[in-house]
């Protein structure tokens, strides 16, 4: 027998998904993440989940090993990335502090800028030009990169990045001082910006290429150190990186362009999400995935998740392919505080893994939302993860009551004012992604995963007006779960401006030609079969003078050059007046990058269809415990379901808790759930759109804003 298994690494818990190959059958562990080397934990869930499938640890039977990383991301966050060193053209060595010249804290006399990637004094400069149309202006001189690399090397740096201006139309240059660097600094970590970005805005392709650069070492010393300790373990397959487009790609691929994983765990959340919501009949989504530190929101339309061309994380723009995600501090982990002005607010600081909430025991005195949940009575009093974790509840107590003095409120008022903080929170980020773009979120399902999702739903759902919620078998594992879900995914792209019109068509296809090139030569690298390939070609598309791109699929280009203009034309307009809600037909189009998506399809886990025998849930009632709901004014008997024990069919009537290993649900009073075939649950929040929640005016007054 094999199995596939998916990790992700979270900021509280690290998440372990196995899927057997042969039975079908999806084993779900969780363990305690550890910070100081997420690794660690990672190999540890690995041997638990072995351990539970099989009742022994021997890694020999996985076929296919997939890992969501934030090794990256907090890398950069936390500033402890590489001493770095930049080589770029005369002229722009200031051009990371400059940016764009915006000020989006204008005001703000306690603003503070993000601390600087590279010392001005190791960001150097090299004699060398080409014009935007990529001919040479003034040549390289060697002895000038021999100079300024020998500075790097003995300023020590462990780290360089390489970006010219116009390198994306001809690395000659580039590929040059490249030589040298790895000829003097053979163990520095290299970053060249027309390997990493080769697209045009100098400032985002510089800002992208020293990221990469700055989490290049760290990120290759974490997939090393894992790589090996899994190879000792007895892992006889190369295991998988996800990226934050929602791909997966090898360990060295990874170590090389960390840059492409900094949203690596969310992303196969919304790729898995979509998949098992199309499944049950939900094509229009928008997935809330709420863990112990944060919480990621994104949009999806007819099962189809929407593909960004990057992020920006401190100031710094990330571009880089990736799944359209928003992401706010609210977890379960999230600390509720008190500012200046007397007014609750709740995160972004997170208690996180290690000490945790305070009912964890684990030293912390600081109310957290999971603290909130434990103190109204929604969570187990006793242990968390099916038992297998004890907690101590009068911890939460007196937490919480620290708040509650402060503010002059109760306790139970002041627990349920810290979820109706987290909910306002929430609701406003989902409003960003939706609404502020021309969506009604009411027109969508919630599908609500992470450890903390199925808690927070109901609430969240009826304060959006969303009728419907979808809760996955296995929500606090849904990212890991999505990593078996997802393809091997690389993209390929390329700056060439072109009005849109007969004489731009050949270059477009030759342009298409090279990149599906590139594209084959990585399956050929990767030992990719001829019938699991395949290729998509889009391109980023604007009217001539603007400043912003739509992307457009496109059709490969062929012998009907007519053809090929009018739907390359219909298509931008009909995404110009979908965006902007207008089209300026008849005026200039502009071609700017052109991209190839390439992809292996890999064998995906299946959500299991079983009969529908159910409609009585009292079997699965567990007991009863009086649970705090401001809908019902006040604690209320509530009945507490065992999950695995609901039939496909049986139905909910809230008020309810519904628990499972990896995470707890709870039903307003009123809202109905149900179970589908593919066992996921239905919810039809009664209170959306009739029954106001009146807990999210009470989190206007305690923040002082309103949602």
């Amino acid at each position: 027998m094999t199995v596939r298994i998916g990790v992700d690494t979270g900021g509280t818990f690290t998440d372990v998904c196995l899927f057997d190959e042969s039975t079908g059958r999806v084993t779900v562990v969780k363990v305690s993440s550890t910070p100081a080397d997420p690794g660690v934990a990672v190999l540890q869930g690995v041997r638990s989940v072995l351990q539970a499938w099989s009742g022994d640890e021997d890694l020999t039977a996985i076929s296919y090993l997939a890992h969501g990383t934030t090794v990256a991301t907090n890398a950069l966050l936390q500033h402890r990335g590489a001493t770095l060193g930049l080589i770029t053209t005369a002229g722009l060595r200031d051009l990371l502090e400059l940016g764009r010249q915006r000020r989006p804290r204008l005001y703000d006399l306690a603003a503070r800028k993000p601390s600087d990637l590279v010392p001005r004094e190791l960001r150097l400069e090299v004699q060398e030009r080409l014009d935007h149309t990529g001919a040479v202006r003034i040549p390289l001189d060697e002895a000038d990169i021999r100079s300024q690399v020998q500075h790097l090397k003995d300023a020590g740096v462990g780290a360089v990045a390489i970006c010219l201006l116009y390198s994306y139309l001809d690395p000659a240059h580039e590929q040059a001082i490249a030589g040298v660097v790895r000829e003097m600094l053979p163990d520095a970590f290299l970053s060249v910006s027309h390997e990493v970005l080769p697209e045009f805005r100098e400032f985002e392709r510089l800002s992208t290429t020293a990221v990469n650069a700055f989490v290049g070492p760290v990120m290759h010393g974490y997939l090393s150190r894992l790589r090996t300790g899994l190879a000792a373990a007895g892992l006889r397959v190369g295991p998988k990186v996800t990226q934050s487009n929602g791909g997966v790609i090898s360990f060295e691929q990874a170590a090389e362009l960390p840059v492409r994983t900094v949203l690596s765990g969310p992303s196969t959340g919304v790729v898995g999400a979509a998949h098992l919501s199309s499944v049950s009949g939900h094509d229009d989504i928008i997935t809330f995935d709420m863990g112990g530190t944060s919480t990621d929101i994104a949009l999806v339309r007819d099962a189809r998740p929407v593909v960004s061309a990057g992020t920006t994380i401190e100031d710094r723009p990330i571009r880089t392919p990736m799944l359209d995600i928003s992401t706010v501090g609210a977890g379960g982990g999230s600390i509720a505080w008190i500012d200046d002005a007397g007014h609750l607010k709740v995160g972004p600081q997170s208690a996180g893994a290690d000490p945790g909430p305070a009912c964890y025991a684990l030293g912390s005195g600081e109310a957290t939302v999971t603290d909130a949940n434990v103190v109204l009575g929604v969570l187990h009093q006793r242990a968390l993860l099916g038992g297998r974790m004890s907690i101590d509840p009068e911890l939460s107590v007196k937490a919480v009551a620290r708040l509650a003095d402060r503010l002059g409120l109760g306790v139970e008022q002041t627990a349920q004012g810290i979820i109706s903080v987290v909910t306002a929170n929430m609701a406003r980020a989902i409003r960003r992604i939706s609404v502020q773009r021309g969506y009604n979120p009411a027109d969508y399902t919630l599908v609500a995963f992470g450890g903390a999702g199925p808690l927070h739903a109901a609430r969240l759902a009826a304060e959006l007006g969303m009728s419907q919620i979808l809760l996955p078998p296995t929500p606090g594992a849904m990212s890991a779960m999505g990593m078996l879900m997802t393809d091997v995914r690389c993209d390929f792209t390329r700056t060439r401006r072109l009005v849109l019109d007969a004489a731009a068509v050949p270059v477009a296809a030759a342009l298409g030609r090279e990149l599906t090139g590139q594209a084959h030569a990585w399956f050929d690298r990767e030992g990719v079969h001829d019938d699991q390939r395949s290729t998509e070609l889009a391109v980023d598309v604007r009217y001539l003078g603007q400043n912003y791109e739509i992307r457009v699929p496109v059709a490969d280009v062929d012998d009907d050059e007519a053809g090929w203009l009018w739907s390359t034309t219909t298509a931008f307009e009909a995404a110009h007046q979908r965006r902007y809600g207008y089209v300026n037909a008849g005026a200039p189009i502009e071609l700017v990058t052109f991209r190839v998506a390439a992809a292996q399809a890999v064998p995906r886990v299946e959500p299991a269809r079983v009969e529908v025998t159910g409609g009585d849930p009292s079997a699965a009632v567990i007991g009863m415990r009086e649970v705090h709901f401001p809908e019902a004014g006040g604690r209320v008997p509530t009945a507490v379901y065992d999950r695995a024990a609901l039939r496909a069919g049986d139905v909910v009537i809230g008020p309810a808790v519904i628990e499972q290993y990896d995470a707890t649900t709870v039903l307003l009073p009123g809202q109905e759930a149900e179970v589908d075939a593919h066992l996921a649950i239905i919810c039809r929040p009664a209170s959306a759109g009739t029954v106001p929640d009146r807990s999210i005016e009470s989190a206007a007054v305690l923040t002082g804003v309103q949602s």
